[in-house]
């Protein structure tokens, strides 16, 4: 029953060293907890099942079910989370207060974290029941920009959605923090023709892809970000760039999965990191050296070449 708290980390990653340090004293602090550190490259299979996409990332499990998750090296936040679900397990009665003016807070982060926020069961590429895929299929059809938050995931949002919204049912769809409503909704909505009027557009992929590969003289697609790399690949090219002293822009591709395939495609280009200058693809990793070599990169970088 007690909490396990899982850490997919790389040894090539100094921020994963960084966290190994945080688990480490946190573990002091709470013996009842249990930390875990697995290599997510070793196990593959058990990475792809829980979606890492990158390092460092914490699953947080009670009762064998997985009831949270943290992407990234956030130090605070980790620390938040175990306090919180560590003392969950033994909440006494006069703190149900607080706990339940927190998780108010918490409901309303999700609802407005997008325009359009979906709560649901599973994710858009893998809904979990029928309801919700219907909701997917349509928002999808009138090209709605949407964000989505899989309730399975989180039995206390489960839950707790649904005395705060007064609605008991999933999905739920909010538009600028207000809820819509369910499926029934949405489909009158939909017949009334007014559900292009309620919901946000989203912009084409291909116009998205323009807008972000021209937002800056230089713009990077990498992994991570240049403080802080999440791949080898995506490190070494930052550090090369950085040697030139030119000023550059980067994008994570592991924070936006439509960004992260439809740039594969637009540029004809398989893999990250990507590097573009006024708004032209110049190359990945290997490229990059051969130019540094060559000393053609840093008249390339300056839009000289």
């Amino acid at each position: 029953r007690s909490l396990v708290v899982v850490h997919f980390w790389a040894p090539w990653a100094p921020q994963c060293a960084q966290m190994n340090e945080v688990m480490a004293a946190l573990a002091k602090e709470h013996t009842q907890v249990t930390f875990v550190k697995l290599e997510a490259e070793a196990v593959p299979e058990v990475s792809e099942k829980y979606g890492i996409s990158s390092v460092p990332t914490f699953l947080f499990f009670k009762n064998s079910q997985k009831i949270d998750r943290l992407d990234g090296a956030h130090a605070p936040e980790l620390t938040k989370k175990v306090q919180r679900h560590a003392s969950s397990s033994s909440v006494s009665a006069g703190s149900n207060d607080s706990a339940k003016e927190d998780l108010n807070v918490r409901l309303k982060k999700l609802i407005n974290a997008a325009p359009c926020m979906l709560f649901m069961k599973g994710s858009p590429k893998e809904p979990r029941c029928g309801f919700s895929r219907q909701m997917v299929e349509i928002l999808n059809k009138h090209g709605i920009s949407f964000s989505s938050f899989d309730i399975f995931s989180d039995e206390e949002v489960r839950q707790g959605l649904k005395t705060y919204s007064n609605w008991p049912t999933y999905p739920q769809l909010y538009v600028a923090g207000e809820l819509i409503g369910g499926l029934d909704i949405v489909k009158e909505l939909e017949a009334s023709g007014e559900l292009d009027s309620v919901c946000p557009k989203a912009q084409k992929l291909e116009d998205r892809l323009k807008t972000l590969i021209n937002k800056a003289p230089v713009m990077l697609f990498m992994k991570g970000s240049k403080q802080m790399a999440k791949c080898g690949f995506s490190r070494q090219i930052v550090e090369i760039i950085n040697n030139t002293g030119v000023d550059y822009e980067t994008f994570d591709i592991l924070e936006d999965e439509e960004v992260r395939q439809g740039l594969k495609t637009y540029s004809n280009w398989p893999t990250y990191p990507q590097l573009y200058v006024k708004g032209e693809l110049v190359g990945g990793l290997d490229i990059i050296k051969e130019l540094k070599e060559s000393g053609e990169l840093l008249p390339i970088l300056k839009g000289e070449n």
